[in-house]
């Protein structure tokens, strides 16, 4: 459930993703999920990718600043309300915040995979434990 999440920070201008997406795929990170936060004159690029220690150190060799966040990685049946139902209220009722998330899932699986934030790692886990089984 907990993985490890990097995130880079890009100027917000033409090619500057590219160019980063592009040092992780030279170097063989494979890229499993991202998402873009913009903040007007920059963007904060959030990673999921298969070694990102690796990733880590790539992206900060090539002058970018980066840094890694834990972040918690679920899977709920991909159908109407099971976010809401399996993961949003039960973290509620227990005052665990949701920071930010991001979600994708695989055409055919059945599954919907989302990325979570939050500010209480440990009693998240516990409290989303279920879904792993």
């Amino acid at each position: 459930m907990r993985v490890t999440q990097v995130s880079a920070f890009l100027e917000n201008r033409p090619g500057r993703l590219l160019y980063l997406l592009n040092v992780l795929a030279e170097h063989d990170i494979n890229l499993i999920a991202h998402n873009i936060v913009d903040a007007s004159d920059f963007g904060i690029v959030h990673l999921i990718v298969e070694d990102p220690d690796k990733a880590l150190a790539t992206i900060r060799s090539e002058g970018i600043t980066a840094s890694s966040t834990t972040v918690l990685r679920v899977q709920v049946p991909d159908e109407a309300g099971a976010f809401v139902r399996r993961v949003l209220q039960p973290l509620a009722e227990n005052k665990v915040n949701i920071e930010y998330s991001y979600a994708y899932s695989a055409s055919g699986t059945g599954k919907a995979t989302i990325v979570i934030k939050v500010d209480d790692v440990a009693a998240a886990e516990r409290l989303l434990s279920d879904l792993d089984a």
